[in-house]
């Protein structure tokens, strides 16, 4: 992703503010959010590979027009389109991984494997992210044109996987789809906790990786050098996924998740308390901590739900995530352009950290009660 070290500069040049910004990303959470669950039904109905080579021909298009466009409402089209390439690949990629796994009996290896993939994908966006920055000296759309031959990439990538199938029992229908959500949601507490929990955590570390970009400049940070502090930022999930499986086995369930919770909330407090350099260092604590959790807690989802709905069940994690953000994104966003980004950083701390604790609270006890009537 060589645009992401400037995309938020990007925006600001082509006459976006801070408000707008959030705005535009809101609606994309919105374009996801509105096909995210019936996109991981159709993957489980008819195949994780069919949905994952739309998703990349719909990614590829979506930065041709950012390549091209200018303007709020050229990068909302792309946006959106981009928006639905998303939906199609995220609970695909994931559940297809995890089903094959299953099918050789390493199930068990889910967290290693997954944080291989992340890593690997951070160490490539860490090299993306030193180019994008030099890149963006020339042009800042100079990515965008680049990108675009980066995306195509997928498609032949996609059409080589190979599946598992899982078939449906029932046969497709939107009341299936409902059944399998309320199920997620209501019914099965566990998988429902484990669910929220895992949404909210990545709706923060999504806000919160919207907020870097302006942050290092209001700290006097050059367009280079916040291309290589972004580098050095995904280095560190790079290797923090690579150990994640290890960490959370010597933490145990609880720790994890309250390390996670603690560090995540911490991080926003003390970025909008302190406008100083050290800011940049807590940030590498908050992607060490993103690191671990992205893997982790997909784990646990997977644990508990069946092959196939699986992709359904990651697309109501990601469709949460997707909501929860199109509902702060825009509101933080102005609250920074009134006030100050400081202060917006603090209140979304104050918001996450109310959350968290009460999800991770519920959670614990009914892991605790699980186990009890499992005895």
């Amino acid at each position: 992703m060589l645009y992401m070290p400037i995309i938020v500069l990007f925006y600001q040049e082509n006459g976006l503010d801070l408000e707008s910004v959030f705005l535009l990303q809101g609606i994309y959470s919105v374009a996801v959010v509105t096909i995210e669950i019936p996109s991981g039904y159709f993957a489980d109905a008819w195949g994780r590979k069919n949905t994952l080579i739309i998703g990349s021909i719909l990614g590829t298009i979506g930065f041709v027009i950012y390549a091209l466009g200018s303007g709020f409402w050229p990068f909302l089209i792309a946006e959106l389109i981009l928006g639905v390439g998303q939906s199609f690949i995220s609970g695909s990629d994931s559940a297809l991984l995890y089903d094959s796994l299953l099918a050789e009996k390493k199930e068990k290896d889910y967290i290693k494997i997954e944080g291989r993939i992340i890593s690997f994908g951070n160490f490539a966006e860490s090299i993306a992210a030193v180019l994008g920055g030099l890149i963006a000296e020339i042009s800042l759309r100079m990515p965008f044109i680049i990108q675009i031959a980066i995306a195509a990439i997928a498609i032949p990538a996609a059409i080589s996987l190979k599946e598992p199938r899982s078939i449906f029992k029932e046969k497709p229908s939107i009341f299936h789809i409902l059944s399998i959500v309320k199920d997620t949601l209501y019914t099965n507490k566990l998988l429902r906790s484990n669910v929220f929990f895992s949404a909210i955590i990545g709706s923060a570390t999504l806000t919160f990786a919207w907020f870097v970009q302006p942050y290092l400049k209001i700290l006097d940070f050059n367009v280079s050098e916040i291309g290589i502090i972004w580098a050095l930022l995904n280095l560190t999930v790079a290797f923090a996924t690579l150990y994640a499986y290890k960490i959370e086995k010597q933490l145990g369930k609880v720790k994890t998740l309250l390390l996670i919770t603690i560090i995540v909330s911490a991080t926003y407090l003390v970025s909008g308390m302190f406008n100083i350099i050290i800011s940049v260092a807590v940030m590498f604590v908050f992607y060490f901590v993103r690191g671990i959790a992205t893997p982790v807690l997909k784990d646990y989802i997977n644990r508990l739900a069946a092959s196939n709905v699986r992709a359904t069940v990651l697309s109501v994690r990601n469709f949460i995530i997707r909501l929860f953000f199109a509902l702060t994104g825009p509101f933080l966003g102005w609250y920074s352009d009134m006030f100050s980004l400081f202060s917006a950083m603090f209140l979304a701390g104050i918001i996450f950290l109310s959350i968290t604790i009460v999800v991770v609270i519920q959670l614990i006890i009914i892991e605790k009660n699980t186990r009890l009537k499992s005895l």
